[in-house]
C-alpha cells in the first residue's frame, strides 16, 4: 500500500467530491461516500476538511480553477476571435473527457442558489467568486462583456445538451451551429 501526504489525500477528496457530489447533489451526498471513494474513514476526512461544506467548496474551487487554466493556456497570445474558438474547443475537449466534472458544474450552480435561499450566502459567495475568476480570463481574451455573455451562454447551452443527453446529431445542436466543437457527446 502506498502511502499518501495529506496534501495528495486531500487532491483525491476533491476528486471524489466531484465524482459523488456531480451524481447525488449536495444533500444526497453524505462524506461517508466520498470517504469510501478514497479509502479513508470519515474522522480522517474530517482532519482534511472540517466539513461537508468544506469539501463542496473546494471542489468548486478546483472545477472552476481547471477550466480557468485551460482557457488561460489555450487563448494565451491570441486576438478575441481566436481565442473564443480556442476556448470553446478546450471546453468541448474537457466536457467530452470527464463528464463527471460537467455534473459537479451543474450542481455547482444549483447548491449555490439552494444554499443561498436556505440563508447561507457565504457559501453562494464562494461559489460565485471561483466563478467570477473564470469570467474575468474570458472577459479578458474577449475583450468585452457583450462577446464574454454570448461566450459563456452557448457554453451552458452545451451543458445542458450534454447533460441531459442531446445527441450531437439532434436539431438542436444542428440549429445553433454546435457540431463545430468536435465530439462531445
Amino acid at each position: 500500500m502506498v502511502r499518501m501526504s495529506a496534501d495528495e489525500r486531500r487532491r483525491a477528496v476533491i476528486n471524489a467530491a466531484i465524482i459523488e457530489f456531480g451524481r447525488g447533489g449536495y444533500q444526497g451526498t453524505s462524506t461517508s461516500t466520498i470517504a469510501s471513494r478514497v479509502g479513508v474513514s470519515q474522522p480522517y476526512l474530517f482532519r482534511l476538511f472540517p466539513d461537508k461544506r468544506a469539501i463542496f467548496l473546494a471542489a468548486a474551487k478546483r472545477c472552476t480553477d481547471e477550466i480557468r487554466e485551460r482557457f488561460d493556456v489555450a487563448s494565451r497570445g491570441l486576438g478575441p476571435v481566436e481565442a473564443q474558438e480556442a476556448m470553446a474547443e478546450a471546453y468541448a475537449e474537457l466536457v467530452a473527457s470527464d463528464r463527471d466534472q460537467l455534473h459537479f458544474q451543474m450542481q455547482m450552480y444549483v447548491t449555490a442558489a439552494t444554499l443561498e435561499q436556505a440563508g447561507d450566502v457565504e457559501f453562494a459567495a464562494e461559489v460565485r467568486r471561483a466563478w467570477m475568476e473564470l469570467w474575468d480570463v474570458v472577459r479578458e481574451r474577449l475583450e468585452g462583456a457583450e462577446q464574454t455573455g454570448a461566450f459563456f451562454g452557448t457554453g451552458m447551452l452545451i451543458n445542458v445538451l450534454v447533460a441531459m443527453g442531446f445527441p450531437q446529431g439532434h436539431p438542436v445542436w444542428v440549429s445553433c451551429d454546435l457540431g463545430r466543437y468536435g465530439e462531445i457527446v
